[in-house]
């Protein structure tokens, strides 16, 4: 009888113990007045979006039919060749009125990838006289493969995939650009 005591108190021992939470883990018998709004496993943990946005000048597409704006966005710039290569690397998003404007010292062909790039965008290869010469729409994500200017361009404007459908921006129209610095 001893035996078997001590059996079923070995045993009772091992399930409660088996039963008990984790270090860091509530049971189900935890008390229902835990406060649990600054427990880390119901707060939302922060988004990362990548760089954060910089307006350093505003950029206007015009109408090569009309003369008139199309559309008018914020921008950020790319001048320098770290900038340049940089580029929209590792953002998350862009808002639809927000762009980046590549400045090169002269007109010649270029060619841009989507590496370290999560977001599609339409690039829009711009020549010295500042009309929009090729457009290169709804680019890959994340893709090493060049996507060419097609003919010299000494500007690029890269914005939202979808950018130049949406407000009807064409070969033939125009940019005009101002910085803030």
């Amino acid at each position: 009888m001893k035996q078997l005591n001590l059996v079923l108190a070995l045993t009772g021992a091992l399930y409660l113990a088996a039963c008990q939470p984790k270090d860091g883990q509530q049971g189900d018998n935890a008390s229902a007045t835990t406060d649990t709004t600054t427990s880390p496993a119901t707060t939302t943990p922060a988004v990362d979006d990548g760089p954060v946005f910089t307006k350093e000048g505003e950029l206007s597409f015009i109408s090569k039919a009309k003369g008139d704006t199309i559309k008018t966005i914020d921008i950020e710039l790319a001048q320098t060749d770290e900038e340049r290569a940089l580029g929209l690397m590792n953002r998350k998003t862009m808002q639809d009125t927000q762009g980046m404007l590549f400045i090169f010292e002269a007109a010649a062909e270029q060619s841009f990838w989507m590496k370290n790039t999560y977001i599609s965008l339409d690039i829009m290869y711009v020549d010295a006289n500042k009309e929009i010469v090729s457009i290169r729409k709804y680019t890959t994500p994340l893709s090493e493969d060049g996507v060419p200017s097609l003919k010299p361009a000494q500007y690029v404007v890269e914005t939202n995939a979808g950018f130049s459908d949406k407000y009807h921006v064409q070969v033939g129209d125009k940019i005009e650009f101002t910085k803030l610095k």
